[in-house]
C-alpha cells in the first residue's frame, strides 16, 4: 500500500529547510541570513482505517483530514445492524 490518501490523494511531498541566522534589522542587527538549506520531506497524516468501499469493508489508508471532512464511511461494528438493514432492504 502507497504512502498515499485512498481518499484525497495526499502524498509524501518534498521541500526545503532553512536555517537562519543574526539579530533582526529592527532590533539593531544587519538582517537575518539564511546559514543552511537542507532538503526535507512533508509526510500526510495518515490513518489506517476500515472503510465501505464498492459496499465492502476494506482496510485503507486515510489522512486524518478525510475522516475529520466525512469522506470515509466506517462499516457498522455489529452484526445486528447489518441485518435491520438487509431487513429494511427486502421490505421497502
Amino acid at each position: 500500500m502507497p504512502a498515499q490518501c485512498h481518499f484525497t490523494g495526499k502524498k509524501t511531498a518534498r521541500g526545503m529547510k532553512r536555517a537562519w541566522r543574526g539579530q533582526a534589522v529592527s532590533k539593531g542587527g544587519f538582517g537575518l541570513k539564511p546559514t543552511g538549506i537542507t532538503r526535507r520531506t512533508f509526510k500526510p497524516n495518515l490513518q489506517d482505517v476500515t472503510a465501505i468501499i464498492d459496499g465492502a469493508p476494506t482496510r485503507v489508508k486515510a489522512s486524518a483530514r478525510a475522516i475529520r471532512q466525512g469522506l470515509v464511511v466506517k462499516p457498522l461494528k455489529r452484526k445486528y445492524g447489518y441485518t435491520r438493514q438487509q431487513k429494511a432492504a427486502k421490505h421497502g
